[in-house]
């Protein structure tokens, strides 16, 4: 009887020991991963960096606080956003890093405002099977996006251009659903355009083999060849029009004014379009018209290194992440801060100044390389690029094409602009369009 005791008293001993051994070592990860989070503070009470955050990225040099930041505690630094902690990068090694580690060591992480807007079944916030599906659906119809849902009469386009703006503004708000606020405007518009798409889907749901422009559209695609559920098709759609539309023409109205803060670049640009023009006449362009449009790329790159919509990405760790002497935890928010590094002077010189000629420099050749470059990322990276980057960059050339070929404009005063203006807002960057008189271009 006694060995048997004396058996157990070992048997017991041993396992508290071992259980003590891992308890202890658990704490020692747990504390030294604490000790390997990148330098940072909390900032205010409850709200954390968040206001400072929308105050920057809102204005017209959206890394600014991140700026100040890198200064403190280095290109990597730890804050609270959005009422979570948050590891912020300005480092293009790391944010590289992440883009190509979607889906394993990262995923994509927003707001509540913006995941409550583009929707549960979004694109740009789903993950894994889903969101490779449907982002390769939308590299095969970005063609079609002035298709998108079978919408031709100018009334009906002036609305949902009105409703999309009210969307657009509320994106990234605070998520206060109360009258008076960004965020309850935009969930109303966003429950209008839901409401005309699937209208839609009913319309071609009665009589899916009538020849229409709901059918020939992108909706109609959708509808035929995917057998997505209707929610998710809404979500898509909504999806493409912010993605497709939005980011595109935000980049056409800061191309033209950044060229009208430069009238050298923008004589050289004419200049370019000039010769074109006497070649092609009124004709269609062709496609070696748009690669003759060397100094008209220089002038996109450039506005996109300078006023590209993606500033930011967000991502979220589903594993605790070792990277160089840090360990970022699960479940931290994940920002690499693009316009930061598209901004740093160590790696552009003059970088807040507009020169598109910097892209004419050899030096420069691997670096404009948007899909590998980890110094020049307009278009995101890894899982999550834009599927639509090569027909923005030719809407872009074929609209500054047109538009300085056959106009001029003066601004009429000085202004700076904002990333994210309010469609309310009256004040803004103001120019005073008039036709130009082909009979003067030279011969």
């Amino acid at each position: 009887m006694e060995d048997i005791y004396g058996l157990l008293l070992i048997i017991t001993t041993t396992i508290i020991i071992f259980m003590t051994f891992l308890l202890q070592a658990r704490r020692k990860k747990v504390s030294a991963s604490f000790l390997k989070l990148p330098p940072g503070d909390r900032g205010w009470p409850l709200i954390g960096h968040s206001l400072n955050w929308f105050l920057a990225v809102s204005g017209s040099h959206p890394p600014s606080f991140v700026e100040r930041q890198v200064e403190r505690y280095g290109k990597i630094f730890l804050c609270n956003l959005f009422g979570r902690q948050a590891v912020v990068s300005a480092d293009p090694m790391f944010n590289r890093f992440i883009m190509q580690n979607e889906g394993r060591l990262f995923q994509s992480s927003y707001p509540k405002s913006f995941r409550d807007l583009v929707g549960k079944n979004g694109v740009i916030v789903m993950h894994g099977e889903q969101q490779r599906k449907l982002h390769g659906i939308t590299v095969a119809i970005n063609l079609m996006i002035n298709q998108l849902m079978g919408m031709s009469s100018e009334s009906e386009i002036d609305e949902m251009a009105r409703l999309f703006s009210d969307f657009v503004d509320g994106c990234l708000s605070f998520p206060i659903n109360l009258p008076g606020f960004s965020y309850r405007t935009a969930m109303k518009a966003r429950e209008t355009i839901t409401a005309k798409i699937n209208k839609k889907i009913e319309e071609w749901r009665q009589n899916p083999s009538k020849t229409s422009e709901v059918g020939n559209g992108v909706l109609g695609r959708l509808l035929e060849e995917d057998n997505l559920p209707d929610i998710a098709v809404a979500d898509f759609i909504i999806n493409l029009l912010f993605a497709g539309n939005e980011t595109t023409t935000k980049t056409m109205l800061f191309a033209v004014y950044l060229l009208s803060q430069s009238p050298v670049a923008l004589e050289h640009l004419v200049a370019e379009h000039d010769i074109i023009r006497r070649c092609r006449g009124d004709d269609i362009l062709t496609w070696e018209d748009y690669r003759a449009m060397t100094f008209t790329q220089c002038v996109i790159d450039e506005t996109l290194r300078l006023g590209g919509i993606a500033i930011w990405l967000m991502r979220e760790a589903i594993v605790d992440v070792e990277y160089q002497d840090y360990v970022i935890p699960k479940g931290c928010f994940v920002v690499p801060f693009l316009s930061a590094v598209h901004l740093d002077e160590t790696l552009y010189n003059g970088a807040v100044n507009f020169n598109p000629w910097r892209w004419m420099d050899p030096d420069n050749k691997e670096k404009r390389n948007w899909r590998n470059s980890p110094y020049y990322a307009p278009f995101g990276g890894g899982t999550r690029l834009c599927p639509g980057a090569e027909l923005a960059g030719l809407q872009i050339s074929l609209f500054l094409h047109h538009f300085v070929t056959r106009f001029r404009w003066i601004q009429l005063k000085e202004d700076r602009m904002s990333f994210f203006p309010s469609a309310r807002l009256v004040n803004g960057f103001q120019i005073r369009v008039s036709k130009r008189q082909h009979e003067t271009l030279p011969p």
